[in-house]
């Protein structure tokens, strides 16, 4: 347990690969203490990074699988008995799967992975955010949301169709960007501020694993999308810079945008609190 209280603490889950591994380094470059929430390892030659191991500034919690609601609980209580304040939470985990494929809960799994487990992560985690100092949540969302044309939250949990990119993953995103701001209001009452930020385009392939994206983006993505220190900026720019005093809001381009079926965001809120109660706490 990190017992200096002059350290500011982040919480980042995916933080082993691209954007959130670009975002641990920049934090702890500039002397936070980062708890990860990883699947993988660390890269083995990441020379800073095992020295921050070794000093304690970057703390690891494994998981086999963040939408395996029991192996989320474990991992989750262990951070509660070990760590003492978290001041911000970057919900950064998530990927596009290259089919269509469930969690063990029996939901879709972009949907579990990026809507409802941000969600549970938050709610676990929220008397830690509280007591901190900056009280900060920032969940990575993405402009694919744009392409969605229908929205519900049966075709959420079971979709009828895949589509690679604008489908599962696109609605995916949009439900958690509505549920961000139907929260907002609720965390002002203990001072919590939560956004969701666009990281915009990154190259975050990795070699040796199917990225779930339609082969015409995957060549576009490789010769002209930013490295995922572009992501990293971004998620970190929500996070202090011109609107980090706004709640609610999606920020793509650094700028607050309207979302599309907002006036869905209150039933999403409700059921993936129904899934939190009735599914996880229970679990």
């Amino acid at each position: 347990m990190n017992k200096d209280q002059g350290e500011h603490i982040a919480l980042i889950t995916g933080a082993s690969a691209g954007i959130g591994l670009e975002l641990t380094r920049k934090l702890l470059s500039e002397n936070w203490h980062v708890v990860a929430v990883n699947r993988s390892d660390f890269p083995k030659d990441d020379r800073s990074i095992h020295n921050a191991i070794r000093r304690g500034s970057l703390r690891i919690y494994k998981t086999d699988d963040l939408s395996d609601f029991a192996s989320l609980k474990l991992t989750l209580d262990e951070i509660k008995s070990k760590e003492q304040r978290i001041d911000i939470l970057f919900n950064n985990a998530g990927g596009s799967f290259h089919e269509l494929s469930y969690s063990k809960q029996g939901r879709e799994k972009h949907y579990e992975l990026m809507t409802v487990v941000p969600y549970i992560i938050l709610m676990e985690l929220k008397e830690l955010i509280s007591i901190s100092r900056l009280k900060t949540v920032i969940n990575t969302s993405s402009s694919a949301l744009k392409f969605t044309k229908e929205f519900s939250i049966e075709v959420l949990e079971h979709p009828k169709t895949f589509r690679k990119l604008i489908g599962p993953y696109a609605t995916s995103k949009l439900a958690l960007s509505l549920w961000t701001q139907a929260i907002a209001s609720q965390l002002a009452k203990d001072d919590i501020k939560i956004l969701s930020v666009d990281p915009g385009g990154n190259n975050t392939l990795r070699k040796g694993k199917q990225s779930g994206l339609p082969i015409l983006i995957e060549v576009v993505m490789k010769l002209f999308f930013s490295p995922p220190t572009l992501g990293a900026n971004k998620l970190y720019e929500g996070a202090f810079g011109d609107h980090h005093h706004e709640s609610g809001v999606l920020l793509i381009k650094g700028r607050v945008v309207e979302l599309k079926f907002k006036d869905q965001a209150q039933n999403v809120l409700e059921r993936i609190q129904a899934i939190y109660e009735h599914e996880f706490l229970v679990s």
